[in-house]
């Protein structure tokens, strides 16, 4: 059992990148562009207003670059470093609890985000490609008469 879960833990990862950036991603839209409901139960974050807007610009941008894999651990760092700032600059202050201070989604979006910048994205991610292909270019390099008199 352990040898099929382990087998699949990459796949198991992906999904939860794919999930967690789709959802950080909406809430940036909601609060961008009104949609989904809106920002705060209706309408947009006004353009430029600190610290509201740019956290929604960070949510959309870091959750598209999330959900696709694309650059998964820079995005999931400035993701969950903004979810910290959001939690403890936002929510703390009005009570010590997540459950207490409505701060729970904070808490549990900037863990997440660590956790992926410490595992990675997984697999169908844009990053892979990247990765397998300068792979495949460094192993054809190794074996060129070039890097071989070298």
């Amino acid at each position: 059992m352990t040898a099929h879960l382990d087998r699949n833990q990459p796949y198991a990862l992906a999904l939860f990148r794919i999930v967690t950036g789709l959802l950080f991603a909406s809430h940036g839209a909601a609060s961008l562009f009104g949609v989904l409901g809106g920002a705060h139960g209706g309408g947009t974050v006004p353009v430029g207003s600190w610290p509201g807007w740019y956290a929604a610009a960070i949510q959309l941008v870091a959750g598209v670059l999330i959900l696709l894999g694309l650059g998964t651990r820079a995005a999931a760092f400035v993701a969950s470093g903004s979810m910290a700032y959001a939690y403890f600059t936002v929510h703390q202050p009005g009570a010590l609890w997540p459950l207490q201070n409505g701060g729970e989604p904070s808490a549990m979006f900037c863990w997440a985000f660590l956790l992926l910048v410490f595992t990675g994205p997984g697999a169908f991610a844009v990053d892979g490609l990247f990765t397998s292909r300068a792979s495949g270019r460094r192993s054809d390099d190794e074996r060129s008469p070039e890097a071989v008199a070298a």
